[in-house]
């Protein structure tokens, strides 16, 4: 069994708004990270909010996910995460931490790291694409302890570190895996892209 942790309380302080919400290709940049998680094989949903938390919640709340809300999402990624962790169902083999501005990650890439997490003894997961990793990424759940201790901006860099010789890589060629939606000009991008193939 596998959650997915889906931290969506970001400040988007570049953005200067919650970029979760921007409209891209229809349905908002979070929806489209959303879609893709639960078309996959994960078992079970989390998605933590924060920044605009009720407008932010109020996009997912009639999916079959669980919402965590995070106070304290001006302290980091890493709270977010402990967050997320506290809603995660016993029995848990692993947990995918994935992120709300990587709309493009497929189903198909996120089943492909799953099915060689678990044809593989390696405790963590990471994508691969041209030697870089990416996102998202799964923990086994002996990691939890660790994944609970973390602070600051981290999603769980640290751990790959502290722990190089348990770490899968997942060679997924797609370079969605880096794609990320970070500020104004990569949004309007992203954004005219798909216009274009709509024409």
């Amino acid at each position: 069994m596998i959650s997915a942790i889906l931290l969506a309380a970001g400040e988007a302080k570049r953005m200067g708004k919650p970029k979760q919400l921007l409209p891209l290709g229809g349905k908002s940049i979070l929806e489209h990270s959303l879609n893709n998680l639960l078309a996959s094989r994960v078992n079970e949903v989390i998605v933590v909010v924060g920044y605009e938390a009720e407008a932010v919640a109020k996009k997912v709340a009639a999916r079959p996910v669980r919402i965590a809300v995070n106070p304290n999402y001006k302290q980091g990624m890493s709270t977010s995460l402990v967050k997320g962790l506290g809603l995660v169902s016993d029995g848990t083999k692993a947990v995918m931490v994935a992120l709300a501005d990587q709309p493009f990650i497929s189903s198909q890439v996120i089943n492909q790291l799953i099915e060689e997490f678990a044809t593989h003894k390696k405790g963590i997961a990471v994508p691969v694409y041209k030697g870089k990793r990416g996102h998202p990424i799964i923990f086994a759940i002996k990691y939890r302890d660790e994944l609970l201790g973390l602070s600051g901006d981290t999603g769980g860099k640290e751990i790959l570190e502290r722990h190089p010789d348990d770490v899968l890589e997942v060679d997924t060629g797609s370079e969605d895996i880096h794609r990320d939606i970070d500020d104004m000009k990569s949004y309007e991008k992203e954004r005219d892209k798909i216009r274009n193939k709509r024409k």
